[in-house]
């Protein structure tokens, strides 16, 4: 790109954001124009691949703080103005406002006004002319006008969506990004919406500039009977109440398909949490427990012999309370 181009494109409009944009509103709108026109989504349209390249360019220098700030302030010098050569020559007669124009109104008057005695020089032994004034705004000198070093590739951005086995488990997946392949490994365990950073897997950069960044979010379907909890897997199981009441072993699946045996102590309440070492989920940190929620099945259907059951029960513990103090704590 061109200091030219700089001056005759409007960035700002070709995202669709206000010059006072902060960065995350200026990656949003680039994000979401992206997405609308990535030629995968358009393909065979010419028009859409010409407006994915200029977003492109547009959020290559507005997302730069760096560039940005030459591109504003060569944007307010020039006024927004083209910088064009006529027929006639700069600011001649039937040419558009040239250089002249500018550097002359920078000094009191145009090239054919009042100051016209300021001269303006394009090369030669006498010194620098317009490629050192403006090429310092660029970074470069009388190297050439716009002149800048190579420039690193733009992160991009991606997401994908796991079955909780295989986020529990870690897997290599195939992104398409920009028409390549990009091969990442999810580590196991990963949570969803975590983000993974693979460095140089993003857009490419100039020759001798390196590539951007991929950042993926990872999105986890949710499973039917496990949860992650950072290492820990977490299962719900259900329990009789004479299970919770008299204690009992039972079988708790595990996510390799397997089962492991868990003492139920006599007495659980509903909601206490047991805990399995060393059959949770392994990662590059250590391998997690198994934590077993009881949760106390109440019958929704009593046959009459175990309806005369439960009310010998309540009659052989009657004298016992068991919201004794609930309304003194209430009103603490």
């Amino acid at each position: 790109m061109t200091g030219q181009d700089w001056l005759e494109k409007d960035f700002y409009a070709v995202l669709g954001v206000p010059k006072d944009a902060d960065a995350a509103a200026i990656k949003k709108a680039y994000r979401k124009l992206a997405r609308q026109l990535h030629p995968d989504q358009n393909p065979g349209d010419a028009a859409a691949e010409a407006r994915f390249k200029d977003i492109g360019e547009a959020y290559a220098v507005l997302s730069d703080p760096e560039q940005r700030q030459q591109y504003d302030q060569l944007r307010a010098m020039a006024g927004g103005a083209r910088f064009r050569a006529g027929a006639g020559g700069p600011g001649g007669p039937g040419g558009a406002a040239g250089f002249e124009d500018l550097f002359g109104g920078m000094f009191g008057g145009g090239a054919n006004g009042p100051a016209g005695r300021v001269r303006y020089s394009t090369g030669g032994a006498g010194g620098g002319g317009f490629e050192d004034i403006l090429g310092g705004l660029f970074g470069g000198g009388a190297g050439g006008f716009g002149a800048r070093g190579p420039q690193p590739g733009v992160e991009l951005t991606a997401t994908t969506t796991l079955p909780f086995r295989t986020a529990a488990e870690g897997s290599t997946i195939s992104l398409d990004v920009e028409g390549r392949v990009v091969n990442a490994r999810i580590p196991a365990g990963v949570r969803d919406g975590q983000k993974i950073r693979l460095r140089g897997k993003g857009r490419p950069g100039d020759p001798g500039a390196p590539a951007g960044d991929l950042v993926i979010t990872v999105h986890v379907e949710p499973h039917p009977v496990f949860s992650l909890e950072g290492d820990n897997l977490r299962v719900t199981v259900p329990v009789a109440f004479d299970e919770a009441a008299l204690g009992a072993t039972i079988d708790v699946p595990t996510l390799d398909g397997s089962s492991v045996r868990v003492k139920i102590p006599a007495g659980t309440p509903s909601g206490r949490t047991l805990r399995v070492k060393g059959r949770g989920i392994t990662t590059s940190r250590g391998t997690g427990d198994l934590l077993v929620t009881v949760q106390v099945v109440v019958p929704q259907k009593l046959s009459p012999a175990a309806r005369e059951a439960v009310q010998a029960f309540g009659i052989a513990t009657s004298g016992e309370d068991v919201r004794a103090g609930l309304m003194a704590e209430a009103r603490r």
